[in-house]
Protein backbone atom coordinates (compact mmCIF):
# COMPACT_ATOMS: atom_id res chain seq x y z
CA UNK A 1 0.00 0.00 0.00
CA UNK A 2 1.22 3.49 -0.90
CA UNK A 3 0.71 5.82 2.07
CA UNK A 4 0.98 8.92 -0.12
CA UNK A 5 -1.89 7.72 -2.33
CA UNK A 6 -3.98 6.75 0.70
CA UNK A 7 -3.37 10.15 2.31
CA UNK A 8 -4.27 11.93 -0.93
CA UNK A 9 -7.55 10.01 -1.10
CA UNK A 10 -8.30 10.83 2.53
CA UNK A 11 -7.54 14.53 2.03
CA UNK A 12 -9.85 14.54 -0.99
CA UNK A 13 -12.77 12.80 0.69
CA UNK A 14 -12.88 14.64 4.04
CA UNK A 15 -13.51 18.21 2.73
CA UNK A 16 -15.91 16.82 0.11
CA UNK A 17 -17.99 14.88 2.64
CA UNK A 18 -17.94 17.25 5.64
CA UNK A 19 -20.41 19.72 4.08
CA UNK A 20 -22.33 16.86 2.44
CA UNK A 21 -25.52 15.12 3.55
CA UNK A 22 -23.36 12.29 4.95
CA UNK A 23 -22.34 14.45 7.86
CA UNK A 24 -25.83 15.81 8.48
CA UNK A 25 -27.47 12.38 8.23
CA UNK A 26 -25.01 10.91 10.72
CA UNK A 27 -25.62 13.82 13.08
CA UNK A 28 -29.39 13.27 12.95
CA UNK A 29 -29.05 9.51 13.42
CA UNK A 30 -26.79 10.03 16.45
CA UNK A 31 -29.49 12.11 18.14
CA UNK A 32 -31.92 9.18 17.86
CA UNK A 33 -29.63 6.15 18.32
CA UNK A 34 -26.45 5.42 20.26
CA UNK A 35 -23.58 7.14 18.39
CA UNK A 36 -21.47 3.96 18.33
CA UNK A 37 -24.28 1.97 16.69
CA UNK A 38 -24.77 4.75 14.15
CA UNK A 39 -21.06 4.80 13.35
CA UNK A 40 -20.96 1.03 12.84
CA UNK A 41 -23.96 1.08 10.50
CA UNK A 42 -22.73 4.09 8.56
CA UNK A 43 -19.21 2.64 8.35
CA UNK A 44 -20.54 -0.61 6.86
CA UNK A 45 -22.51 1.34 4.27
CA UNK A 46 -19.37 3.25 3.34
CA UNK A 47 -17.41 -0.01 3.15
CA UNK A 48 -19.74 -1.38 0.48
CA UNK A 49 -19.92 1.89 -1.45
CA UNK A 50 -16.17 2.42 -1.41
CA UNK A 51 -15.58 -1.13 -2.63
CA UNK A 52 -17.98 -0.53 -5.52
CA UNK A 53 -16.30 2.78 -6.41
CA UNK A 54 -12.81 1.28 -6.26
CA UNK A 55 -13.88 -1.72 -8.33
CA UNK A 56 -15.43 0.53 -10.98
CA UNK A 57 -12.32 2.69 -11.05
CA UNK A 58 -10.12 -0.41 -11.37
CA UNK A 59 -12.11 -1.67 -14.35
CA UNK A 60 -11.98 1.71 -16.07
CA UNK A 61 -8.23 1.96 -15.41
CA UNK A 62 -7.66 -1.08 -17.64
CA UNK A 63 -8.72 0.91 -20.69
CA UNK A 64 -6.15 2.95 -22.71
CA UNK A 65 -4.27 5.11 -20.23
CA UNK A 66 -4.36 8.66 -21.56
CA UNK A 67 -8.07 8.82 -22.51
CA UNK A 68 -8.99 7.28 -19.16
CA UNK A 69 -6.88 9.75 -17.17
CA UNK A 70 -8.44 12.55 -19.21
CA UNK A 71 -11.87 11.30 -18.09
CA UNK A 72 -10.62 11.26 -14.48
CA UNK A 73 -9.49 14.87 -14.91
CA UNK A 74 -12.97 15.73 -16.17
CA UNK A 75 -14.56 14.03 -13.13
CA UNK A 76 -12.38 16.04 -10.76
CA UNK A 77 -13.11 19.23 -12.70
CA UNK A 78 -16.87 18.66 -12.56
CA UNK A 79 -16.63 17.82 -8.85
CA UNK A 80 -14.68 21.01 -8.15
CA UNK A 81 -17.11 23.18 -10.09
CA UNK A 82 -20.14 21.58 -8.40
CA UNK A 83 -18.66 22.12 -4.94
CA UNK A 84 -17.61 25.71 -5.58
CA UNK A 85 -20.90 26.68 -7.19
CA UNK A 86 -22.90 25.17 -4.33
CA UNK A 87 -20.71 26.57 -1.55
CA UNK A 88 -22.73 29.77 -1.18
CA UNK A 89 -25.89 27.79 -0.45
CA UNK A 90 -24.29 25.14 1.78
CA UNK A 91 -25.11 26.78 5.10
CA UNK A 92 -28.75 27.38 4.16
CA UNK A 93 -29.14 23.86 2.78
CA UNK A 94 -27.91 22.32 6.04
CA UNK A 95 -31.19 22.97 7.90
CA UNK A 96 -33.23 21.62 5.00
CA UNK A 97 -31.13 18.46 4.78
CA UNK A 98 -31.39 17.93 8.53
CA UNK A 99 -35.17 18.16 8.42
CA UNK A 100 -35.25 15.69 5.52
CA UNK A 101 -33.34 13.03 7.44
CA UNK A 102 -35.24 13.60 10.68
CA UNK A 103 -38.37 12.42 8.87
CA UNK A 104 -36.65 9.21 7.76
CA UNK A 105 -35.31 8.13 11.16
CA UNK A 106 -37.59 5.72 13.05
CA UNK A 107 -37.13 4.53 16.67
CA UNK A 108 -34.78 1.53 16.94
CA UNK A 109 -32.20 -0.05 19.26
CA UNK A 110 -29.31 -2.51 19.02
CA UNK A 111 -28.84 -4.21 15.66
CA UNK A 112 -31.98 -2.54 14.36
CA UNK A 113 -30.31 0.85 14.89
CA UNK A 114 -27.20 -0.39 13.05
CA UNK A 115 -29.34 -1.68 10.18
CA UNK A 116 -31.35 1.56 10.01
CA UNK A 117 -28.17 3.65 9.91
CA UNK A 118 -26.75 1.40 7.21
CA UNK A 119 -29.88 1.62 5.09
CA UNK A 120 -30.34 5.38 5.33
CA UNK A 121 -26.72 6.19 4.45
CA UNK A 122 -26.45 3.50 1.79
CA UNK A 123 -29.43 4.86 -0.11
CA UNK A 124 -28.54 8.51 0.47
CA UNK A 125 -24.96 8.20 -0.74
CA UNK A 126 -25.39 5.93 -3.77
CA UNK A 127 -23.82 7.64 -6.77
CA UNK A 128 -22.56 10.44 -4.52
CA UNK A 129 -19.76 12.78 -5.56
CA UNK A 130 -17.34 11.04 -3.20
CA UNK A 131 -17.90 7.74 -5.05
CA UNK A 132 -17.15 9.35 -8.40
CA UNK A 133 -14.02 11.00 -7.03
CA UNK A 134 -12.87 7.74 -5.43
CA UNK A 135 -13.23 5.98 -8.78
CA UNK A 136 -11.35 8.87 -10.39
CA UNK A 137 -8.51 8.48 -7.89
CA UNK A 138 -8.20 4.79 -8.78
CA UNK A 139 -8.13 5.64 -12.48
CA UNK A 140 -5.40 8.23 -11.90
CA UNK A 141 -3.19 6.22 -9.55
CA UNK A 142 -3.98 2.61 -10.56
CA UNK A 143 -3.68 1.77 -6.86
CA UNK A 144 -7.14 0.57 -5.74
CA UNK A 145 -5.96 -0.75 -2.36
CA UNK A 146 -4.39 2.54 -1.25
CA UNK A 147 -7.31 4.58 -2.56
CA UNK A 148 -9.79 2.28 -0.82
CA UNK A 149 -8.01 2.59 2.53
CA UNK A 150 -7.69 6.38 2.29
CA UNK A 151 -11.24 6.96 1.08
CA UNK A 152 -12.85 4.64 3.62
CA UNK A 153 -10.83 6.06 6.52
CA UNK A 154 -11.85 9.54 5.38
CA UNK A 155 -15.51 8.55 5.34
CA UNK A 156 -15.19 6.89 8.76
CA UNK A 157 -13.59 10.05 10.12
CA UNK A 158 -16.36 12.28 8.77
CA UNK A 159 -19.08 9.98 10.13
CA UNK A 160 -17.35 9.79 13.54
CA UNK A 161 -17.23 13.59 13.68
CA UNK A 162 -20.90 13.73 12.73
CA UNK A 163 -21.92 11.16 15.34
CA UNK A 164 -19.89 12.56 18.25
CA UNK A 165 -19.27 16.26 17.60
CA UNK A 166 -21.84 17.15 14.94
CA UNK A 167 -23.68 19.94 16.73
CA UNK A 168 -20.52 21.46 18.16
CA UNK A 169 -18.78 21.50 14.79
CA UNK A 170 -21.77 23.09 13.05
CA UNK A 171 -21.64 25.92 15.58
CA UNK A 172 -17.93 26.49 15.05
CA UNK A 173 -17.43 26.04 11.31
CA UNK A 174 -19.03 27.19 8.09
CA UNK A 175 -19.96 24.39 5.72
CA UNK A 176 -19.56 26.79 2.82
CA UNK A 177 -15.87 27.30 3.66
CA UNK A 178 -15.23 23.57 3.89
CA UNK A 179 -17.03 23.04 0.59
CA UNK A 180 -14.79 25.63 -1.06
CA UNK A 181 -11.73 23.79 0.27
CA UNK A 182 -13.10 20.54 -1.18
CA UNK A 183 -13.69 22.26 -4.52
CA UNK A 184 -10.13 23.54 -4.52
CA UNK A 185 -8.76 20.06 -3.86
CA UNK A 186 -10.82 18.67 -6.74
CA UNK A 187 -9.56 21.35 -9.13
CA UNK A 188 -5.97 20.62 -8.10
CA UNK A 189 -6.47 16.93 -8.86
CA UNK A 190 -8.11 17.85 -12.15
CA UNK A 191 -5.01 19.83 -13.10
CA UNK A 192 -2.67 17.00 -12.06
CA UNK A 193 -4.74 14.44 -13.95
CA UNK A 194 -4.77 16.69 -16.99
CA UNK A 195 -0.98 16.90 -16.93
CA UNK A 196 -0.81 13.14 -16.55
CA UNK A 197 -3.07 12.69 -19.58
CA UNK A 198 -0.66 14.86 -21.55
CA UNK A 199 2.19 12.52 -20.67
CA UNK A 200 3.77 14.44 -17.77
CA UNK A 201 5.20 11.95 -15.24
CA UNK A 202 3.81 12.67 -11.75
CA UNK A 203 4.68 10.89 -8.47
CA UNK A 204 1.05 10.47 -7.37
Amino acid sequence: MDLAVALTALLLIVPVELPDKTFIATLVLATRYRPLLVWIGVGLAFLVQTLVAVTAGGLIARLPHRPVVAVAALLFLVGGVVLLRGAGKADAAEAETEAEFEQKVKPATGLHAVAASFGILFLAEWGDLSQLLTAGMVVRTKDPVSVFVGAWVGLLLVSALGAVLGRTLLKRMRLSTIQRVGGGVCLLLAALSGLQALGVDLPV
